[in-house]
């Protein structure tokens, strides 16, 4: 079967990857230094298997600028292009997505499409009522991803569920939707794999619900160790003492600067936006929440009263590459504002400044400039300096 992916990000380049395992695979993308590396069999991001899985399976995936032979004879287009949320618009953008439709029809127009990025509620049925309207025969289907990152090949290859959703005006659509279930089922290494086949517009409240409730349990872990800290008590005992509750359990219960990355900040806004009027308060609070936890955090800081506060990595988390919307940077500005010196140790970051502030790349030399170190998540590289460090990583589980 030919495959084609549009997007060579995290959710692109996994799923390409994993689907070469079996299919000849087009993956197209714009920038042509990431197109190089993957003819090259290179990851160019960092995540779990991935550069193994790209080196297999070089003879089944092709890397392309050239959109006309990346979607000629496509039997499905896999969409994973980014949908930031657009303050202005009061929603995602959305507009690299319908590009790529307008593309794909225009050289197979029989083609399904299957939207992998996160789009707002009731966007796959718009775009399929559209193609209906010019007469055309493509299917539009949306599947959510929840992948983590660092982690998405892994999380592609080992799927909690698949869920795919089709237009209730598609003649075609539960088919469709049938077989690329079937096919991400079989790209899997799970025996076993939980799928649903339902209404795009339900199949994209699923992944806007799913992240918000993760944020939501984000914001409540981080609100209880605000309030350990500010009373004086051992947050560890408290989470451990109420995860021991197996209806509650271990995960998302470390505590950090606040929820971040390339999903949970845009899905949140987005979902909020999405109720319109419909009632509600903890949508909203939750989003609030992250804004008080960065508040909460700055002034813990600030009473230290340091002269130069180190940022020890802008990235999420271990293992990722990534530092869009990451909580640090939050934390950071509102330091900042007061006047605060901040350098910076990324290694990833090849500038020279950072939101105006001096990236240092040699570690030692960062550590021996910050008389205060602020981590999202710890390190080992900061064991010698530990009298140096401010953090509400408990558990260290990167």
């Amino acid at each position: 079967m030919k495959l084609t992916v549009v997007g060579a990000g995290y959710v692109g380049l996994a799923n390409a990857a994993v689907l070469a395992q079996h299919h000849e695979v087009d993956l197209l993308d714009i920038d042509t230094e990431k197109i190089a590396d993957i003819q090259a069999g290179i990851s160019p991001i960092a995540d779990l298997g991935l550069p193994q899985l790209l080196k297999d399976n070089r003879d089944r995936l092709r890397a392309t600028t050239d959109y006309a032979s990346a979607f000629k004879e496509a039997e499905f287009v896999i969409i994973a292009t980014p949908t930031n949320y657009d303050e202005d618009l009061g929603g995602f953008d959305t507009s690299t997505v319908e590009s790529v439709i307008e593309q794909v029809l225009s050289v197979q127009p029989n083609a399904s499409l299957v939207i992998k990025s996160t789009v707002p509620v009731g966007f796959t049925e718009q775009q399929q009522e559209y193609v209906l309207s010019r007469k055309g025969e493509a299917d539009i289907l949306f599947s959510p991803e929840f992948l983590r990152e660092g982690r998405a090949t892994y999380d592609t290859l080992h799927p909690s569920r698949i869920i795919v959703g089709f237009s209730s005006c598609s003649p075609n659509g539960r088919k469709k939707a049938e077989e690329f279930a079937k096919l991400m089922r079989e790209a899997s290494h799970e025996t076993i794999v939980a799928t649903e086949i339902v209404r795009s517009s339900e199949a994209e409240a699923v992944k806007l619900f799913s992240n918000t409730y993760l944020a939501m349990r984000i914001a409540f872990f981080n609100e209880l160790d605000s309030y350990a800290a500010a009373r004086g008590l051992d947050s560890e005992s408290i989470i451990r003492g109420v995860c021991l509750d197996s209806r509650i359990g271990d995960g998302y219960n470390n505590p950090s600067f606040g929820y971040g990355g390339y999903c949970l900040p845009k899905d949140t806004k987005q979902l909020l936006a999405n109720y319109r009027d419909v009632p509600n308060s903890i949508i909203t609070a939750v989003i609030e929440a992250n804004k008080t936890r960065k508040d909460f955090i700055a002034e813990r800081v600030l009473a230290l009263e340091p002269t130069i506060v180190g940022i020890y990595r802008l990235t999420m988390k271990e293992g990722s590459d990534n530092y869009r919307s990451s909580s640090v940077q939050g934390v950071m500005k509102r330091i900042k504002a007061k006047g605060v010196k901040v350098i910076v140790y990324e290694p990833t970051l090849q500038d020279a400044e950072f939101f105006n502030s001096k990236v240092i790349n040699d570690l030692a030399e960062f550590k021996q400039l910050a008389d205060l170190i602020i981590a999202n998540r710890c390190s080992s590289d900061l064991d010698d300096v530990q009298e140096k460090v401010y953090t509400r990583d408990i558990f260290h589980d990167g």
